[in-house]
């Protein structure tokens, strides 16, 4: 008889899993972007980090304004992809506020941030 309390007591989890925005990346994004192959996943993953990384130096390498911009954009959309909401954010700041100092070492941060946890995942 408790069991059966305890089952018509238990709170109802109509919306399945939730977003896990404030980890580096959103794993269930990604697992409902690759229908849950975690093969894909690492892939797809580390060709983030390879194209992450690649954008920082690009950013680092280039003093153009309007380039820095198009790097900045293209890191954010990577970075949407993969649900790497931390990242696309900091992206997002310096392609609508410009690419000053501050911004520009947000997105390093953020980035590291997601390699170092890319990382862990592919152990």
């Amino acid at each position: 008889m408790a069991a059966l309390n305890i089952a018509f007591e238990a709170p109802e989890n109509n919306g399945g899993r939730c977003p896990s925005k404030d980890r580096p990346i959103d794993l269930v994004q990604l697992a409902t972007t690759t229908k849950g192959d975690k093969a894909v996943e690492i892939e797809i993953l580390q060709m983030f980090a390879r194209q992450a990384r690649g954008c920082l130096q690009a950013l680092a390498n280039e003093s153009e304004g309007t380039a820095r911009v198009v790097i900045a954009q293209r890191l954010k959309n990577a970075a949407d992809a993969v649900g790497a909401h931390a990242v696309f954010h900091a992206a997002e700041a310096v392609e609508r506020d410009g690419p000053d100092a501050g911004r520009v070492a947000a997105i390093a941060a953020r980035v590291i941030e997601a390699e170092n946890f890319i990382l862990k995942l592919c152990r």
